[in-house]
């Protein structure tokens, strides 16, 4: 309020989501990974289906199951781990 009068802020507008120097190519990967993994059997896909079983929209589960699967590499990439879908199991309950 300025002067009893309502004033858009002059601060710059915040972007959600990546930036413009983000990776096409890794990004395009496990979107790609996501949705071979929504179709085909597996803790993946027992995701998914869960994902979808709570309402929310394929679109959406197949984004949340890229996401999952990108922090799932970047943690196995760092530990040195072998992926263990029990685990995928208790994060996704």
């Amino acid at each position: 309020m300025v002067e009893g009068q309502v004033r858009r802020s002059k601060k710059a507008l915040s972007i959600r989501g990546l930036n413009k120097d983000h990776n096409h190519d890794l990004k395009g990967l496990f979107k790609g990974a996501a949705t071979m993994a929504s179709t085909r059997p597996g803790p993946f896909q027992d995701f998914y289906q869960a994902a979808l079983a709570k309402g929310i929209k394929p679109t959406m589960a197949r984004l949340t199951l890229a996401r999952k699967m990108a922090a799932i590499t970047l943690t196995l990439w760092k530990k040195g781990e072998t992926f263990d879908a029990e685990k995928l199991k208790s994060q996704a309950a």
